[in-house]
């Protein structure tokens, strides 16, 4: 055109739809939570190290092979974060419309678990062997599914406009839902994973705005559920013996109250700076059993003394706050749901395994997120992290 700059590039030019794209692209890279994803990172390089101190010298563990766990665990973790990428590129409104397939194949894969295709390992009869030595734990993938489906039914007339929050209807047949899974999971039985699950629900319902009278209820019914659980014999016999060590320290100090005696000797040898890496006696000695997954905290407490014990529960807390953060801020209720969810998972489970280390909780064998080894748990939390970042992010639908 006459008088335009001859370097200028026409509207509907190939120029500008690339420039268009990569603006798009910087302004995602300027949305994301990089104070969650700093935290993430963080917990799973500390973990890497701290898998490493327990494991390199576990030769009827690490098939001979001193960086075999290190080398298994940053690539769980690598994978993980493509997995977190992969969600984030999706978008969470976009896995929205895909929940009813991702939670029909979580209930296909932890029925499958009481199959002959499910495998015992560490005495929990909760895992899938693929081959090659890797197993599949369904119930982590189960947090996840349980998260979105009720959301998905919590939030979908109230995000319409139809009503200001979910009617009793729609409550009930969320928790069916989410306890389809849970019964099955209890069936395994998997303890820990279940009482995740539970505060799951109570999380989940509390940010939809349904009635309390459902909270209250559910805590009611939880409580019967245990009692029952218990008197029925559910239960294997080393879950009771868990909950009998943790009512009585003293009880049985070499058998059933060993690991955690173990585990608070450990953690308060450490003291204020810590052993040092790879230097710590209890670890080096193989007196912790678990140390790997279930205990990995009491590797850091030694190791790295109160001083690197706090950093894990400081990192912990930020990523909590800032996932917090987010589910304030965004403006449907289906993304506060599944923000709340997961907040109630990651604040609970953490308070679970680093609790049990401590003596203040039951044995659950439950793992510390992002730091404890286990591809099934690594990969779970990471797609977690995707939906926080996809949230924040607010992606349009036709982006």
């Amino acid at each position: 055109m006459p008088g335009s700059n001859s370097f200028s590039v026409s509207r509907y030019s190939p120029e500008r739809g690339v420039w268009a794209r990569l603006t798009a692209r910087d302004s995602l890279m300027r949305r994301l939570d990089w104070p969650i994803l700093f935290c993430a990172l963080a917990l799973s390089f500390i973990g890497a190290l701290l898998v490493w101190s327990a494991t390199r010298n576990r030769t009827q563990l690490n098939q001979g092979d001193p960086y075999y766990f290190l080398f298994r665990h940053c690539l769980n973790a690598g994978i993980g974060l493509v997995l977190m990428i992969g969600t984030v590129w999706l978008g969470h409104r976009t896995l929205r419309g895909a929940v009813p397939v991702l939670y029909a194949l979580s209930v296909l894969l932890v029925t499958a678990v009481l199959t002959p295709l499910g495998a015992t390992i560490n005495g929990a009869h909760a895992w899938i062997v693929v081959g090659g030595g890797f197993s599949l734990q369904p119930s982590e993938f189960v947090k996840i599914t349980i998260i979105l489906v009720m959301a998905m039914l919590l939030a979908a007339r109230v995000d319409a406009g139809d009503q200001p929050y979910p009617d009793h209807n729609t409550v009930v047949k969320a928790l069916c839902l989410a306890a389809l899974p849970m019964g099955i999971v209890m069936l395994m039985p998997d303890l820990g994973s279940v009482m995740v699950m539970v505060v799951i629900v109570l999380g989940v319902l509390l940010a939809s705005g349904a009635s309390n009278r459902w909270v209250i209820g559910l805590i009611g019914s939880g409580a019967l559920g245990a009692v029952l659980v218990w008197q029925l014999g559910v239960l294997d016999e080393y879950q009771i013996n868990r909950f009998a060590a943790f009512a009585n320290p003293d009880l049985d100090p070499a058998g059933v109250g060993y690991n955690t005696n173990q585990a608070r000797i450990a953690i308060g040898s450490g003291r204020l700076l810590g052993a040092g890496l790879f230097k710590g006696s209890q670890t080096t000695g193989q007196f912790v059993p678990e140390q790997q997954t279930d205990f990995v905290f009491t590797v850091a407490g030694e190791e790295l003394g109160f001083v690197g014990a706090g950093l894990i529960l400081v990192l912990l807390g930020v990523l909590l706050w800032r996932a917090c953060l987010i589910a304030r801020a965004t403006t449907e209720l289906y993304g506060t749901i599944v923000a709340s969810g997961i907040i109630a998972w990651f604040a609970f489970q953490s308070f679970e395994n680093i609790g049990m280390t401590l003596g203040i909780m039951p044995v659950a064998g439950l793992p510390l997120p992002f730091v404890s080894y286990g591809g099934s748990s690594m990969f779970a939390v990471w797609v977690a992290v995707g939906l926080l970042q996809s949230i924040k992010v607010q992606r349009p639908m036709s982006a």
